[in-house]
């Protein structure tokens, strides 16, 4: 019998989020943090909406931004997303790494500012499009590459806690 989750947190293996449950974290949750690295080459991180579409991560900033110059200096970055807030049951995360494209032209610039305001702002996008549709704005387009990191804590008995009941069930877990 495994002690996973009610005895010890060490042999996390097949608590990985399966690729369906990591679609639909990425459906759900609307902010993540943007990693790259600064003028010193330290990672640094941002906290930013996106959107997940075309098997991309999508986001927008603002010219000048030290993510933005970071993007262009080394297209490497990672987007992490937990399942904080978004209302999905139990604690969730992905980590994807990607090379980021900073995109200018403005056919992607609508596209995304259509996309992007209606799926986070669907009670007023027109409004919110009025504000993020500035001749500063430029477009994130994450594209992953390699193995994603990802974690389900609903596959950890004891809610991954050490609990001896689940938290979603109620029923007992453990030896």
């Amino acid at each position: 019998m495994s002690e996973l989750g009610t005895k010890n947190l060490e042999k996390l293996k097949g608590t990985h989020l399966d690729r369906s449950d990591q679609d639909e974290l990425l459906t759900a949750q609307t902010e993540c943090s943007f990693v790259f690295l600064d003028e010193e080459g330290w990672p640094r991180g941002v906290i930013m909406s996106f959107i997940h579409d075309k098997g991309s991560i999508w986001l927008t900033a603002v010219e000048g931004r030290a993510h933005v110059r970071g993007a262009e200096r080394d297209e490497r970055v990672t987007v992490i997303v937990s399942s904080a807030g978004s209302g999905l049951p139990g604690r969730r995360m992905v980590s994807i790494k990607g090379r980021v494209k900073v995109h200018r032209d403005p056919e992607v610039k609508d596209w995304f500012l259509h996309e992007f305001t209606h799926r986070l702002q669907p009670a007023d996008p027109h409004s919110w499009r009025k504000l993020l549709d500035s001749p500063n704005r430029v477009v994130f387009e994450v594209v992953p590459e390699g193995k994603v990191t990802s974690h389900d804590q609903r596959k950890i008995p004891g809610n991954g806690r050490g609990m001896d009941k689940d938290a979603d069930t109620g029923r007992r877990v453990g030896p």
